[in-house]
């Protein structure tokens, strides 16, 4: 069986950088971090008390009251996120709509509403009384629907959920069945509201967040010697991925191609990641043999990054250990030292940097870089400023708790 190509026709993002992705990208360049106090809920009796939130977001822009009332956040960042990628393709001109599809992630779903209708049970004496848009609000797959029922995409449709690497998973997915032939263009990503009480209570028990209160800008510092946790984000991105000769046809805008995915398990540790990076090593592995490229070919990796001590110890070891002499030849960075660690989100919104990094031909910075720590392998993480490059072959990584390793392969396209 021949497999198809894929390519990458339309991107869109929200994020706590900018409210799409020209905006995002600017500040991913420019290094500006999204990290502040948190705004969304009294932090007073929390040790976290910071965030990298959407900010400026009005859903009655996008959305009409009634309808508003319907969606969870996480579902109103999809599909916000979802139409500027499917404009971006103009894939909304194709008649058949039985052959697009939507496969979307989110680590949590509605967490958001799940927590306000469950604090409104309790603190109303247990009266029963649930919304009825309650359980439609807050299942993980419900914005993979909504998505398909706004435009009328009959095509492959479901949801991924694999923690912080379920928006990837999800671009995997949808890289395979295009290649299969089962559909000839699918929207891929992931969104994520959870900056929420339970979120942040919950991260900050498990000492899995930053506390650096006093300096939220700097607070997310993956790879420093100083790092003490992630900074939680929010937001969503978008990917229209399409069969390569249908989007030629079409005369469609190519971004890039995605030639490989990689995918495997640390099978170590409920959160911890593996402390050889084997998990990691063998995503990467798998991507690049399945690009028929050579792991010398890859000129830059947007790491998972997330500025955990045990994290950001792992993924560069297994780097160093797959590229030997080569890996400090590549540009690594962590664009979560801006965005802050968006969980299911993440993968989509790393994606979209990854490949423009290659059409644009340079790559962002990995900020807040002050202290070398000794227990990381000495690679270049672009550190403070973008460096610009001919990037023809980048690695994007997204890793989760369970041990979930996705790795995306994007390759400048020729056709």
């Amino acid at each position: 069986m021949n497999l198809k190509r894929v390519v990458v026709t339309g991107l869109g993002s929200l994020t706590p950088l900018g409210n799409d992705v020209t905006s995002t990208w600017q500040s991913m360049l420019n290094g500006v971090s999204g990290a502040s106090l948190i705004t969304r809920f009294d932090t007073t009796k929390f040790k976290c008390k910071i965030a990298c939130e959407v900010k400026g977001f009005d859903p009655l822009e996008y959305f009409d009251r009634k309808e508003s009332k319907k969606l969870d956040l996480f579902s109103q960042f999809g599909m916000v996120a979802s139409e500027e990628a499917i404009k971006d393709s103009a894939i909304d001109t194709l008649p058949d709509k039985k052959r697009i599809g939507v496969i979307w992630g989110s680590g949590n779903g509605g967490v958001f509403t799940f927590q306000d209708e469950v604090m409104k049970y309790v603190e109303g004496n247990k009266t029963p009384y649930f919304s009825p848009f309650f359980c439609t609000r807050m299942i993980s797959n419900i914005c993979a629907g909504l998505i398909s029922i706004r435009h009328g995409y009959r095509g492959p449709n479901y949801c991924t959920v694999a923690a912080c690497a379920s928006s990837a998973a999800a671009i995997s997915d949808a890289f395979n069945l295009i290649r299969l032939g089962k559909a000839d263009a699918i929207i891929a990503g992931g969104s994520e509201a959870a900056v929420t009480e339970c979120s942040i209570g919950g991260f900050t028990s498990m000492q899995a967040l930053s506390l650096r209160n006093d300096d939220p800008a700097t607070a997310s510092r993956p790879f420093d010697k100083d790092r003490d946790g992630f900074v939680l984000a929010e937001g969503a991105g978008a990917l229209v991925l399409e069969e390569m000769e249908h989007a030629i046809s079409r005369g469609a805008k190519i971004y890039a191609e995605l030639t490989g995915c990689g995918l495997s398990a640390d099978a170590f540790h409920i959160t911890a990641s593996h402390p050889d990076g084997d998990g990691a090593y063998e995503a990467m592995r798998i991507a690049i043999e399945e690009s028929g490229m050579k792991p010398e070919d890859v000129d830059h990796i947007n790491t998972h990054g997330t500025s955990t001590p045990i994290g950001d110890r792992s993924e560069p070891k297994a780097i160093a250990r797959l590229f030997g002499d080569h890996a400090k030849k590549i540009n690594l960075n962590s664009t979560k030292s801006m965005t802050g660690h968006m969980l299911g989100a993440a993968g989509g919104v790393e994606a979209i940097a990854t490949i423009l990094a290659i059409k644009e031909g340079i790559v962002p910075p990995t900020i807040n870089h002050f202290t070398d720590d000794p227990n990381i392998e000495p690679l270049n993480f672009t550190f403070h400023k973008a460096v610009k490059r001919d990037v023809r072959f980048a690695l994007s990584n997204a890793f989760g708790f369970g041990g979930h390793n996705v790795c995306l392969a994007f390759k400048k396209f020729e056709s």
